[in-house]
C-alpha cells in the first residue's frame, strides 16, 4: 500500500519539544512542505531568535543561524545582502518581533528586504514565563498583568499585519491561522505565495499566523481553540493585507 502522507524530507525526525496544543508543530509542517514543493532545502537559511522557536534547528533540515533577541530580522538582512541566491527566513513570536524587534521587522519592511518571515502571534509570552505581549488582549490574564491588561496603562494589542501594510514599499503581507484545518489550507497557500515571492526576488514578505498557546493561557487545548476562534480572530481579522502589484 502506497504512502498517502509522509514527514517532509525539509523536516527532521526530532520529537517535539512544544506543549501539548500548541501549534507551532503545525506551522513548522507547512513551511518544511513550502520548501520541499518549491525544490529549496539546498539553498534555504532559518532564522529563529529568542522565543519557543528558539530550537527551530532541531526541526529542519536546512541550515539555521540563531539571532539576539528581536534582531531576526537584521542577520536575515546580512545573509540576504552577502548572498541574494539563498531563501532566507525568520521564524518570530509575537513578544520577539512586537516588542523587542519591532523596530527591526519595521525598517527591514520599509527597505523592501527580500527575506520572508513567519510571524507567530499567540498574544503571549511563551517560552519566558507567559507574560504580557505586545499583542496581549484587553483584560487577558498573564504572569505580568495578573488583573488583565488594562488598556488605559498600555494601549491596545498591537495589529502587526496593519501596520506593516500601511508603509508604501511594496510587500506581501498577510494574517492566517492554523487552529481549524479549514484554516490550515489557507495558511499554507499564503507561506507558500511568501516564499514565491522571495524566489522571484519581488518584495519583503510576511505571514502573521494566529496561534494558541494552551499552557501559558491556562487552559485546554480545545478551550484554547475555541478561544482563539471567538477572541483573538474577532480582532485579528484574517486575510490579505498587503499584495505587491
Amino acid at each position: 500500500m502506497g504512502k498517502t502522507f509522509k514527514r517532509p524530507e525539509a523536516l527532521t525526525e526530532t520529537d517535539t519539544h512544544y506543549c501539548p496544543g500548541c501549534t507551532h508543530g503545525i506551522i513548522h509542517r507547512l513551511v518544511a512542505e513550502t520548501i520541499d514543493e518549491l525544490g529549496i532545502l539546498g539553498k534555504t537559511v532559518g532564522i529563529a531568535p529568542v522565543g519557543c522557536a528558539v530550537l527551530a534547528y532541531n526541526y529542519f533540515n536546512c541550515d539555521f543561524q540563531e539571532a539576539a533577541h528581536g534582531r531576526a530580522p537584521a542577520m536575515a538582512t546580512g545573509i540576504k545582502r552577502v548572498r541574494p541566491d539563498l531563501m532566507v527566513f525568520t521564524y518570530q513570536g509575537d513578544g520577539d518581533l512586537a516588542s523587542i524587534g519591532m523596530g527591526e521587522i519595521i525598517h527591514a519592511a520599509n527597505r523592501g528586504e527580500k527575506f520572508t518571515t513567519i510571524f507567530v502571534n499567540n498574544a503571549i509570552y511563551g517560552m519566558t514565563g507567559g507574560q504580557m505581549a505586545p499583542t496581549t488582549m484587553p483584560d487577558q490574564r498573564t504572569t505580568t498583568s495578573p488583573f488583565g491588561r488594562n488598556v488605559e496603562d498600555v494601549g491596545m494589542p498591537i495589529k502587526v499585519a496593519e501596520l506593516l501594510a500601511a508603509l508604501q514599499t511594496p510587500a506581501y503581507i498577510t494574517r492566517q491561522t492554523v487552529i481549524k484545518p479549514k484554516y490550515i489550507n489557507k495558511a499554507k497557500k499564503a507561506i507558500k505565495q511568501a516564499f514565491t515571492y522571495q524566489l522571484e526576488k519581488k518584495c519583503f514578505s510576511l505571514v502573521e499566523v494566529v496561534s494558541t498557546c494552551p499552557t501559558n493561557w491556562g487552559m485546554t487545548p480545545l478551550d484554547a481553540i475555541e478561544w482563539t476562534e471567538k477572541t483573538l480572530l474577532e480582532y485579528y481579522k484574517l486575510g490579505d493585507y498587503k499584495i505587491p502589484a
